[in-house]
């Protein structure tokens, strides 16, 4: 059977217009590593911008230099594909590695965190470079249905909230996922149609039409574990797991979206800020109160209120922990406030709680205070 190789634009761009992902003259960076699914974006989003689609393009590859020769050998095949594609190209090496290890962290984490700062850097310079507002710029990124599905029964053995099993969300800031409708094999498809359709294609040294990256197939790392030993097994029970899970995972948004917009109203009137320092005005990192009309919301907007306050106080990136945020709430009782209540949550804050509402502020503060009144 030969496959329409129009079709694939279209499912994208149906994608992008469904959940205004970017608009025609949007200039967009293409987050490319040389794996099928970049590579195919890559391919899509030129094909889009020629149909007027898609503004200026740019491409990204970051060089994590973890897999010696091979790091070097996909940044020369994404070379390739952006001279093929006359795309302008931004490239840079992070030794992620010695990043991980100087700083103790997790190596995906901090790979994660450096790749998505550089493309917002050369989202900054294509933007300046086409005269074009920051705002209206998008990283485009190549997830698909099944990077939804796996990071869906992550969240499932680690444990999330509700709004956790929403899954990835199809825009998030500026970061668009305009192939999160479509499946790895539908893009592999996809880039065989077109070579077999006779397109001027870029190939690596094996002639291959993409890079794979044989750490994927690693179990230890706990993405390739949930792909291969977990999800792997499900489809075996049903074969249209991807769309199956696409479905619900977008009743999920639905609501969280919902939810989410019930709290924006809650939040204001709520939540305070504590002023540290009268000339400046409120500082996040000196803490909240909540006030006792919180303990009047329906626990379901109780904890969202408590998880956005938290992660605007907590370092960048941190996650909120589910005890910090019992702990936020205990403060209130039957609706009452809970007064007297003290506790010591993440991050080593304080959380307090008396008549005049619940407070949480670094443990240095809270003891400053309570020594002050003694």
């Amino acid at each position: 059977m030969t496959l329409d190789v129009k079709a694939m634009p279209d499912r994208v761009a149906a994608c992008i217009d469904a959940h205004g992902l970017a608009q025609p003259d949007a200039p967009v960076l293409l987050m490319v590593s040389g794996g099928s699914d970049s590579t195919a974006l890559a391919y899509l989003a030129a094909d889009l911008h020629r149909r007027g689609r898609l503004g200026p393009l740019a491409m990204l590859h970051v060089n994590h230099r973890l897999r010696g020769a091979d790091s070097d050998a996909d940044a020369a095949f994404v070379a390739r594909i952006a001279e093929l594609l006359g795309i302008p190209l931004f490239t840079c090496e992070i030794d992620v590695g010695a990043l991980a290890r100087q700083e103790g962290g997790n190596l995906e984490a901090v790979a994660r965190r450096e790749r998505y700062a550089a493309a917002e850097e050369a989202l900054k310079s294509l933007c300046l470079h086409e005269a074009l507002p920051l705002a209206q710029g998008r990283i485009f990124t190549a997830h698909t249905a099944d990077d939804r599905v796996e990071t869906f029964y992550m969240r499932s053995i680690v444990g999330t909230g509700p709004g956790g099993f929403r899954s990835m969300k199809y825009l998030n800031g500026c970061i668009a996922r305009p192939c999160l409708d479509v499946c790895r094999n539908d893009l592999r498809d996809h880039l065989n149609a077109l070579a077999a359709a006779g397109r001027q294609m870029a190939r690596d040294e094996a002639g291959a039409l993409w890079r794979d990256d044989a750490t994927n197939a690693h179990t230890d790392r706990f993405r390739a574990y949930v792909r291969h030993e977990v999800v792997s097994r499900a489809k075996e029970r049903n074969p249209q797991l991807a769309q199956t899970l696409v479905r619900t995972m977008n009743l999920i948004a639905d609501e969280d979206d919902y939810l989410n917009g019930q709290v924006d109203r809650l939040f204001d009137n709520v939540v305070s800020w504590i002023v540290a320092d009268e000339a400046n005005g409120p500082d996040f990192g000196a803490g909240f109160v909540l006030s006792p009309e919180m303990g009047k919301a329906h626990p379901a907007l109780g904890r969202r209120v408590a998880v956005r306050a938290l992660g605007l106080m907590l370092p960048e990136g941190a996650r909120v922990e589910a005890a910090s945020v019992e702990s936020v709430l205990a403060g209130y009782a039957d609706g009452r406030m809970n007064s007297g209540y003290v506790s010591n949550i993440q991050g080593n804050l304080a959380v307090s709680a008396n008549k005049r509402g619940v407070r949480v502020e670094p443990m240095a503060a809270f003891r400053t205070r309570r020594n002050r009144k003694g």
